[in-house]
């Protein structure tokens, strides 16, 4: 029988075997240091992975009677373009009759114009990675002011310090990866996850 929802050490090889799970010394755009970073579209630029991670994703929402009694008319919302495939992978897997994306411009999250002139479906909000929930809090907000309510909240992976619900909704992920954050350079290079790998400032 075919597992439709990968248990984590699968989507662990799935990253470490497509370069998305890299090990070295990374700065994030906040200043903090780390040693492991993601870069989820490296995952999602092979089919058969984009298929086994937003079918996995899916399942996890179809399980809950309280999103599958309301489809298809559901939209799925992704809380920026580096999400779009987990939402077209998981939109496809449902058969949800819409999909949205929010962009960063000017520094604030929004949707497109005149998205506020049409009935936009109850949301699901998915992305590739959940670091400290801050895209998804935003872009819960833009859907309570299309007057749209959340009734799910998912990503590939989390960093096991980010949020694990949101508003009372469960956020649901297939990996969860412990990700030790630095202030400091020298509070990483004494860690014992330190290498001696140069830095290498990551723009998400």
């Amino acid at each position: 029988m075919v597992n439709l929802i990968p248990p984590p050490e699968d989507v662990m090889k799935i990253m470490v075997d497509t370069g998305a799970y890299r090990k070295g010394h990374f700065i994030y755009p906040n200043g903090k240091h780390a040693s492991h970073y993601f870069q989820m579209p490296l995952a999602f630029r092979y089919y058969d992975n984009a298929r086994i991670l937003s079918v996995g994703l899916s399942r996890m929402f179809r399980l809950e009677k309280s999103i599958s009694s309301r489809l298809p008319k559901v939209s799925v919302i992704s809380p920026s373009p580096g999400g779009i495939m987990v939402a077209f992978g998981v939109r496809e897997a449902l058969g949800a009759q819409q999909i949205y994306w929010a962009e960063m411009e000017e520094g604030k999250r929004q949707f497109r114009q005149y998205m506020s002139d049409y009935e936009v479906y109850p949301a699901i909000i998915v992305d590739d990675i959940n670091r400290s929930g801050k895209a998804i809090e935003e872009t819960i907000e833009l859907v309570k002011e299309l007057g749209t309510e959340v009734i799910g909240i998912g990503t590939i992976a989390k960093f096991e310090d980010a949020p694990d619900e949101f508003g009372g909704i469960p956020a649901k992920s297939l990996l969860s990866f412990d990700v030790n954050f630095y202030e400091t350079e020298d509070e990483w290079r004494n860690s014992r996850s330190a290498s001696e790998s140069e830095e290498e400032k990551v723009r998400f």
